[in-house]
């Protein structure tokens, strides 16, 4: 009996460490790069999880990610990066998912929670281009890549003569091959995203936000975890900037009110002044630019006044938009 259990014992230590963490993520190298981060923070945070092998990083290809040849509002706009990795959650075969905030849909899916934001990057966007070093400096007739409609409608709101190429989709680094290789002339890309990847060498300037507000959560990164599990709670609770996640809740708040379509073009940012107060501002547009509204609140930064505030901006930008402006 006792041969028996040295042998148990030590094929037990042979046995390849099972990770404490799983961290469910998508495979392009910025989500990589948010999982990194994510996994560093951790190790820093808690000694166990410093350890060798117990945190694993799971990649799980999403709808998003397989579909690249079509627009994403052609596909369904909403939960196309975010949808697998939530059924590999609820399933049991990550931990915690590691979302890019602009990507997840304004409603979780059931038995998940979203109880962390890490520190907000810069929420602005870069303008990148080989020929001109300004949006207001590109010829007339530039072609513009994005794939975004809210970049878009700005962009056409205010310089009428560029000309957008829609469906200008793919990973930050596929974008910047394309406007090398001449397909653009210029591109629009969320400078958080170049920050993390550590490629800001390719921005020509940076973009106000009075010049293009960001869209929803931009530059924020999000994880969830199943709402019952009590110990990835209390992890991610030791990672949560509370800055971050109360400006996100307002922003999500005014969007989930607009209920915009995968087609409307909507921008929200909340920050806060010198004083401390919650300063909102919100924006919804035609595809076309043609029709621009914009509203915007101020009052303490906390979470009810805060969430109150992205409702009431919401709700007047609805009534002041009127009917089909939200129709696909």
């Amino acid at each position: 009996m006792v041969i028996r259990a040295s042998i148990a014992v030590e094929q037990e230590t042979h046995k390849t460490k099972v990770a404490l963490v799983r961290i469910g993520t998508r495979g392009s190298p910025l989500a990589l790069a948010q999982a990194y981060e994510t996994r560093d923070k951790l190790m820093a945070a808690h000694s166990e999880l410093a350890e060798e092998g117990a945190i694993q990083i799971v990649v799980i290809k999403t709808t998003g990610d397989k579909i690249l040849t079509q627009p994403l509002a052609d596909i369904g706009g909403k939960g196309l990066f975010t949808k697998e990795i939530d059924e590999a959650l609820l399933n049991g075969d990550i931990d915690i998912a590691v979302h890019s905030m602009k990507d997840v849909p304004t409603y979780l899916p059931d038995k998940t929670i979203l109880p962390c934001n890490l520190p907000r990057e810069d929420v602005r966007d870069a303008f990148i281009s080989l020929t001109a070093a300004s949006l207001s400096e590109l010829p007339a007739g530039s072609i513009v890549g994005t794939a975004s409609l809210r970049r878009k409608s700005q962009l056409l709101h205010r310089y009428k003569s560029l000309n957008v190429l829609e469906n200008f989709r793919g990973n930050v680094q596929t974008r910047l091959r394309k406007l090398n290789e001449g397909v653009v002339q210029a591109t629009l890309l969320a400078l958080a995203g170049l920050k993390r990847l550590n490629m800001t060498e390719n921005v020509t300037s940076i973009l106000s936000i009075d010049e293009m507000l960001p869209a929803v959560a931009q530059g924020a990164i999000g994880i969830a975890c199943r709402s019952n599990d009590d110990k990835m709670a209390n992890y991610l609770a030791s990672l949560n900037h509370e800055v971050t996640r109360l400006a996100v809740a307002c922003e999500r708040a005014f969007l989930e009110t607009l209920d915009g379509s995968c087609r409307t073009p909507i921008a929200g940012y909340a920050s806060h002044d010198e004083d401390g107060n919650c300063i909102f501002k919100g924006l919804v547009a035609s595809p076309d630019g043609t029709k621009v509204l914009e509203t915007s609140r101020k009052g303490p930064y906390a979470l009810e006044d805060m969430i109150k505030m992205g409702k009431d901006a919401g709700e007047e930008l609805l009534s002041r938009a009127g009917p089909g402006f939200f129709d696909c």
